[in-house]
């Protein structure tokens, strides 16, 4: 496959600091247009931390974070608005809406009409939800969800649960889609499906960042691997040259190399990325208030 050389996303120098913790330290990162990255790790290497980053949840301490050459926001609404959706690693989806529903309001940020017309319901806002709604039909074919757009989220099967939440990030039309763990809990085959559904995302022109402990996975799908170990940039390139290295494979199987993180050091990492976690609990997708939010896991 070709990929341009083309930036969509660029982190320059993105540290994080919880306290006097440095959770991510002087990161940088780019993901050009058609081209699919990954980003892997040891538990505690700060990759959430830095994909929260990217995405607006935290306002990194020092360094910037630019999509198309502008200066991402510091708000995860405006984030998307500017083109970059997300995935969670513990699905959110809205469990008392149906499926259709659930992909209509990741539609919001590309909606023009306003309260007014949203009340008075005049002609333009017809026109507006009709067009939304075929929008939302499309990516449901797309990923293989048509047939289920009746379906309350709640009781579709774990895996087309994921289907969902990747569906409702591309209403959004982004130019960049970030999937957190996308693998999560699926069996070979459902992780088979996913693979095949990323490759089709970038095929029709939206470059993919992906975090995931699935190294088959990631070998098999990323043009680059960007390898993170506490906190920091350890290796980038090829999936040949990343999983051939000592050091990843010493990551991997917990063998210590020269600089690795102590297990204490990694279980600082984790328990401030779990606090700032539990801080970001009171809103759901794209900052929608978690009473409305249902976060559901394996279906449940």
């Amino acid at each position: 496959m070709t990929t341009t050389t083309s930036p969509v996303l660029s982190a320059s120098g993105v540290t994080m600091r919880f306290g006097g913790l440095t959770a991510v330290r002087s990161v940088d990162l780019t993901v050009n247009s058609g081209e699919i990255v990954g980003l892997i790790g040891p538990n505690g290497a700060g990759k959430t931390t830095f994909f929260n980053c990217l995405t607006g949840l935290y306002v990194p301490t020092e360094g910037n974070v630019t999509y198309q050459g502008d200066i991402l926001p510091p708000k995860p609404h405006l984030v998307t608005q500017a083109g970059v959706a997300r995935t969670f690693q513990n699905i959110r989806l809205f469990a008392n809406m149906t499926v259709l529903e659930n992909v209509l309001v990741g539609r919001h940020t590309r909606t023009k009409e306003g309260l007014w017309s949203a009340l008075l319901r005049g002609p333009g806002f017809k026109r507006a939800e009709a067009a939304s709604k075929e929008r939302a039909m499309e990516l449901l074919e797309f990923t293989g969800l048509a047939d289920k757009a009746d379906h309350l989220s709640r009781n579709l099967p774990y895996g087309e649960q994921r289907k969902l939440e990747i569906a409702r990030a591309l209403a959004s039309d982004p130019g960049l889609l970030l999937l957190d763990e996308p693998t999560a809990g699926m069996n070979p085959q459902e992780t088979r499906a996913t693979e095949e559904l990323v490759f089709a995302i970038r095929d029709q022109g939206t470059a993919v960042l992906v975090i995931e402990h699935d190294m088959r996975f990631i070998f098999n799908l990323c043009d680059r691997v960007t390898v993170l170990v506490q906190g920091q940039k350890l290796i980038e390139g090829t999936p040949d040259v990343v999983q051939s290295d000592e050091r990843v494979i010493a990551a991997y199987i917990g063998t210590p190399f020269e600089g690795a993180p102590g297990d204490d050091e990694v279980a600082e990492v984790e328990a401030a990325e779990a606090e700032a976690a539990e801080a970001q609990q009171d809103t759901g997708p794209s900052g929608t208030p978690k009473s409305t939010t249902a976060r559901t896991e394996d279906g449940q």
